[in-house]
């Protein structure tokens, strides 16, 4: 069963897993980190998180190029997992990139890239980030 063929169904919904996952993310940042990989990682602080993020990336990619479907979806969930402890670490939540997601959908990519620029433009000609 494809992606697709699980949205049709309903037996999935993406929003439920990543609003579990981030809430376990939450419950175990500040465990044990003898006995949490999260915890663990929250302890060694944003570089460690970033880095296993960049390192996922990287492993997404490599993944693409060799054109192996289950460990593209297994590389593609670490990164996803790691990407939720960046956002935790940071006040945010899935449904925060969700929400934007939903702002975005039904725009061209050209269209919303170009109005992303412009905002960028806008924000470096009154000197604010």
């Amino acid at each position: 069963m494809t992606a697709s063929d699980h949205m049709k169904s309903g037996t999935r919904n993406g929003n439920d897993t990543l609003a579990r996952l981030a809430a376990v993310v939450e419950s175990r940042k500040s465990g044990d980190p003898a006995k949490s990989y999260v915890a663990r990682l929250f302890q060694k602080g944003g570089d460690a998180i970033l880095k296993k993020i960049g390192e996922e990336a990287t492993e997404v990619v490599m993944a693409c190029k060799d054109g192996q479907r289950d460990k593209i979806v297994a590389e593609v969930a670490d990164l996803w997992f790691h990407t939720l402890l960046a956002l935790n670490a940071h006040g945010l939540a899935p449904t925060d990139v969700l929400a934007e997601l939903e702002r975005r959908e039904g725009l061209s990519g050209l269209e919303e890239f170009a109005a992303r620029k412009a905002v960028e433009r806008e924000h470096s000609e009154k000197g604010t980030s």
